[in-house]
């Protein structure tokens, strides 16, 4: 299986920059699944769903978000609608939205896309290890799903890594997200998991991570909270990241950066 992965979509640029080049992606790596980062998709913070249906309608497989998925309260019941949408799995259970998805595709193949938030540095939420222990019990690779796919969204990159060692050999890829900078860690662990600490984002690099710089600066210069983050407006940059599995075992066999 063929799966690629966008990091964290910021504003205006970073749709543009996804929307722009599905095409090409489609050209260059015929994918079978594409998995887009919606955390900060409208204007920043969160994301809706017409932005979700624009991306579903021009060729996107799943979505996920991340901690700012409540931001925009009309995403709230299109997290129940919508079943290839997917929020932090490790947040209570009794929330709107499933924090995993299987996704049956044209093919006839099944992919799991699982998501889960970090603990460090991060808002409270349940612990992910026992969160994913939960849904994986249900699920072997290369037997009931033929690959499986989690995105970890996380600042620190001890516990992206160690989250990525952890499940080593139970799913096809482990990919971060969250910190909007591209790592260049990208790796297959000894037991077939596909790593990286993060993917990148899509969006406007000349600011701080795709936000205008003067606020950030202003924060760094007086340590305190001043003017609102602003989305930048420029031209956008796509980062992903590109995963092939093995059809027998949903192993990776390969794993490469992508940036357009």
């Amino acid at each position: 299986m063929k799966i690629i992965y966008c990091g964290d979509i910021v504003a205006r640029p970073g749709r543009e920059a996804v929307l722009n080049n599905i095409r090409k992606l489609q050209d260059d790596y015929k994918y079978d699944v594409l998995i887009l980062n919606t955390d900060n998709a409208a204007h920043g913070f969160g994301t809706t769903p017409g932005i979700c249906r624009d991306f579903l309608e021009n060729g996107a497989t799943a979505l996920v978000t991340g901690d700012h998925v409540w931001n925009q309260r009309e995403i709230i019941p299109f997290l129940d609608e919508c079943k290839v949408i997917v929020r932090p799995l490790n947040m209570p259970e009794n929330l709107p939205g499933k924090g995993y998805r299987e996704i049956e595709l044209a093919n006839g193949k099944k992919i799991l896309v699982i998501e889960v938030v970090g603990r460090l540095f991060m808002e409270a939420v349940d612990c992910p290890v026992q969160c994913i222990d939960k849904v994986l019990k249900n699920y072997t690779l290369g037997k009931n799903v033929d690959a499986i796919f989690v995105d970890i969204h996380a600042e620190a990159t001890a516990e992206k890594i160690a989250f990525g060692h952890y499940l080593d050999g139970r799913v096809s890829a482990v990919i971060g997200s969250h910190t909007h900078v591209p790592t260049s860690d990208i790796m297959i662990f000894p037991n077939g998991t596909a790593y990286q600490t993060d993917a990148g984002m899509c969006g406007d690099y000349s600011g701080v991570i795709g936000f205008e710089k003067e606020a950030p600066i202003e924060r760094l210069c007086r340590r305190y909270t001043g003017n609102r983050l602003v989305p930048c407006k420029g031209k956008g940059t796509l980062c992903g990241t590109f995963i092939e599995t093995d059809d027998k075992t949903g192993l990776a066999t390969h794993i490469e950066m992508i940036k357009i």
